[in-house]
């Protein structure tokens, strides 16, 4: 019994193991994508705008602007509905704010706009693949998507009708405070969903998770 015990708690371990390292990956990789895609010259995706905002108004970093926000969706979410937080949740916005930061400095983009179109599609889709793999370990929601479950579940309204709402408020909040609307923010509506779905089903299905 006591061997059961052991070889149970270890698998245990081994899967919570197997989960943060998932998290991390894909935390990285929609930093990654999300870098790409903001700085490529064609507006900010829904929730990157108010981050722009933010950082403009008050001269921080985008990682830094976009942990501040995570901070302050948590807590609401930890009030207003706590189920939705877990240890991904944190774990994935200190990697993703961090990340966001360091890829900044780095990546260079090329002089020709059409070319940094491309970029900037190519980080969307990055962005929601890894969004899609962080959500696929199921140890919480990002920051984000905690808000939107909260609000939806505690009062029977529809999933995609509160996203829309937040999507539209957090742009025009972080437009008014100096962010930037533009293709960018459309495309991510329109295209990161269905990814982030099909990555995540797919992700579960081949990781065993």
């Amino acid at each position: 019994m006591m061997f059961d015990k052991h070889k149970r708690e270890s698998l245990l371990l081994r899967d919570l193991l197997k989960k943060l390292i998932i998290i991390v990956i894909g935390s990285i990789v929609a930093a990654y994508g999300i870098t790409l895609a903001l700085y490529a010259g064609f507006g900010g995706a829904t929730l990157a705008v108010l981050w722009q905002g933010i950082a403009e108004t008050f001269h921080l970093s985008i990682g830094m602007a976009s942990f501040v926000v995570a901070v302050g969706m948590i807590l609401f979410a930890l009030i207003y509905d706590k189920s939705q937080i877990h240890i991904g949740t944190v774990l994935y916005q200190i990697v993703y704010s961090t990340c966001v930061d360091v890829f900044a400095t780095y990546h260079v983009y090329s002089t020709y706009r059409w070319f940094n179109f491309f970029i900037m599609l190519l980080g969307v889709i990055l962005f929601a693949v890894g969004t899609g793999l962080y959500a696929s370990a199921s140890l919480g929601r990002g920051s984000y998507e905690a808000v939107t479950f909260a609000l939806a579940e505690k009062n029977n309204w529809q999933v995609k009708i509160v996203r829309i709402a937040l999507d539209i408020l957090v742009v025009i909040i972080g437009v008014l405070l100096g962010g930037k609307f533009g293709i960018c923010t459309i495309i991510t509506v329109i295209i990161s969903g269905p990814i982030i779905q099909f990555v995540n089903a797919k992700a579960k299905r081949i990781l065993k998770i």
